[in-house]
């Protein structure tokens, strides 16, 4: 059973990797350089060759469609002024499920900022965070949680998630032209694109999926 997901899981994200690097190539996303971020590409992928774990990596979003906005300066559909989008869109219908990327413990929980209802989880000198999800935060016997009714969700600050689980779903909170998930990562306090850890990720599952 377990191996038949991962063999799925990779074909979708192949696909998901391939669509991502198109776009990049068709609107010149490979010119935006890595601004406002402590990690250089070499860094990254350098790092990460010593490692070499980046399989384990889950990519974020159930009934993935698009990529609608890259990581860096942008005309914002919003204010329509140049501003850092310091993360990437994934479009999806809302409702769909959101994954954690990594294991880690929830740090931040928040439903009150332009991310809306969003979840940050550190893991290590990783940082990731969730942006416009389904549900609200309140306070519980548990203390400060994430819940999300509907979708069967209720997370705490300061739980461990594992890679892969089901955190959110997919909304319209905060401030939103359309349905998708605003997918941030910081390394040690810097921002990184996440288009170049999704590619890392597809190159390790695949090297994974071929030993």
């Amino acid at each position: 059973m377990t191996y038949r997901f991962r063999l799925r899981f990779s074909h979708w994200l192949a696909i998901a990797v391939a669509t991502c690097l198109l776009i990049m190539q068709t609107n010149g996303w490979g010119n935006i350089p890595l601004q406002a971020s402590d990690l250089s590409t070499n860094d990254l992928l350098i790092s990460q060759n010593v490692a070499a774990i980046w399989a384990k990596g889950s990519f974020p979003v159930e009934n993935f469609q698009s990529y609608t906005s890259p990581f860096g300066y942008r005309i914002s559909p919003v204010t329509g002024e140049r501003q850092f989008h310091n993360g990437l869109d994934l479009a999806a219908p809302r409702g769909s499920y959101i994954r954690s990327w990594w294991s880690g413990k929830v740090t931040s929980l928040s439903d009150n900022t332009a991310c809306g209802t969003s979840i940050t989880i550190q893991s290590g000198a990783w940082q990731h965070a969730y942006c416009h999800m389904e549900g609200y935060v309140d306070e519980t016997s548990n203390g400060q949680s994430l819940i999300d009714r509907e979708g069967g969700l209720q997370l705490t600050l300061g739980q461990t998630i594992p890679a892969g689980a089901r955190i959110g779903r997919i909304g319209m909170s905060g401030r939103t032209t359309g349905p998708h998930l605003h997918w941030v990562l910081r390394y040690n306090g810097g921002y990184v694109d996440p288009a170049l850890v999704l590619k890392e990720m597809f190159k390790r599952q695949t090297i994974s999926s071929t030993s």
